[in-house]
């Protein structure tokens, strides 16, 4: 009896170490996470993002310093009703929060981490305020083109993406610069001191917000919110599989140009024809309008200021969040600068004429309305495959991203 106790109790503890102690399959994190977001637009009818309610997030602190704001072209457009707490982009985006801080929390891995370079807070800040500028301009961030405007079928966010990886390329240049970089900071090495081990008491901590935010969401649907339970719910649904997958639309680009590696491309691509094929159900069965945004020269131009800026601020939106629950400070002023360029593009948007100038001219295209919604798909599909080759012989054939090819060895004289 007792040794069939420890028998289980071992397998417990192996089964809790394989899902908070390792990180999970790209893969697999993405084909869930273009389903749920499917499923999401199923049910409420809206789609997964962030920037959109970053940018109400600056528009509030705007009213709390006095500034009238009723005025503003994009924030009228966006809509600013209500708080941030009685939307369901709000508790999409503080669910993401919670749901990758509840992750780390289990596998006891918060730590705040300063980083080495005091240089790199400035950086952040920087490259936060250009990526949350360029993603209002394109009227949306990678998520609203790569897990929302393709499985739509919104032309925008074909556009968006060639921006993204034009701009992402030039951000490795950028960043791969002596004066981006600065003089590297030298350690000592090991003293040989013996670290205590650090308590394990964060799972703990975990599960006790686990379990109040699961009240939350209850409270929700037992006073009829039920739109606020939903998105709290899905939301801390993605904020646990951009955690455990440890997913970063950065890392998709600029790896390639960078190491040649290619995975989170490959799992990125996969997650999208997932969604794609699931959203495409769902819009057929249930006589849905897709979502379509404008594709205008401000996509392209929103999608190439958009990939320099995750690249010099180190991560996306996405990769901000979880790294960020991680304990990883240079993410703090990311955000930060993602709300600030953010809310300076709605200011911009009228009272310095860009909507006048870069997004007038454009329209909403969606492929459905132009080729019906099998040939959408099919073309889709097709294009994610397309993709998808791309990437796997790309890491084959090259070994250090952009000019380097598997097998070469470049002498430096």
């Amino acid at each position: 009896m007792e040794s069939e106790i420890r028998y289980k109790e071992g397998r417990n503890e192996l089964v809790f170490k394989k899902v908070f102690n390792t990180y999970w399959s790209p893969y697999l994190v993405m084909a869930v996470a273009g389903v749920l977001s499917a499923l999401y637009f199923g049910v409420t009818g809206t789609v997964w993002a962030v920037t959109g309610e970053f940018t109400r997030l600056g528009g509030h602190i705007l009213e709390w310093f006095g500034v009238d704001i009723s005025g503003w072209a994009y924030f009228n457009l966006i809509h600013m009703q209500g708080t941030t707490f009685t939307r369901t982009d709000g508790w999409i985006v503080w669910g993401m929060f919670v749901g990758a801080l509840l992750m780390v929390l289990l596998s006891n891995n918060f730590k705040i981490r300063m980083p080495r370079q005091k240089r790199r807070l400035l950086q952040g800040l920087i490259g936060g305020f250009v990526a949350g500028f360029g993603a209002r301009l394109a009227l949306g961030c990678n998520l609203a083109a790569f897990f929302t405007g393709v499985p739509q079928f919104s032309l925008h966010a074909w556009l968006f993406i060639v921006a993204t990886a034009v701009g992402t390329f030039a951000g490795a240049k950028i960043v791969g610069t002596s004066w981006w970089k600065g003089k590297p900071v030298l350690q000592k090495g090991n003293t040989a001191r013996m670290m205590k081990e650090r308590k394990k008491i964060q799972p703990y901590i975990g599960g006790v917000l686990a379990l109040a935010y699961a009240g939350l969401i209850v409270y929700f649907y037992a006073t009829g919110k039920t739109m606020l339970g939903t998105a709290a719910l899905f939301g801390a649904g993605f904020g646990i599989l951009i955690e455990r997958g440890q997913i970063c639309f950065t890392s998709a680009f600029r790896d390639l140009w960078i190491s040649g590696r290619a995975t989170m491309t490959k799992a990125i691509t996969l997650g999208m024809a997932v969604s794609s094929v699931v959203t495409l159900i769902i819009i057929v069965a249930g006589g849905m309008d897709p979502i379509t945004k404008i594709a205008a020269p401000s996509t392209l131009i929103g999608g190439l200021l958009f990939g320099i800026g995750i690249v010099m601020a180190g991560g996306c939106e996405t990769g901000m969040m979880y790294r960020l629950m991680e304990g990883q400070v240079v993410f703090l002023p990311v955000f930060i600068g993602n709300i600030a360029g953010a809310t300076v593009l709605a200011y911009g948007w009228d009272h310095l004429g860009i909507q006048k100038a870069l997004v007038a001219m454009g329209k909403p295209v969606n492929l459905i309305a132009v080729m019906g919604p099998a040939w959408a798909l099919v073309v889709t599909l097709v294009l994610l495959a397309a993709g998808f080759a791309t990437a796997v012989f790309w890491q084959k054939n090259y070994r250090f991203g952009v000019g380097f090819k598997k097998g070469e060895t470049h002498h430096v004289h």
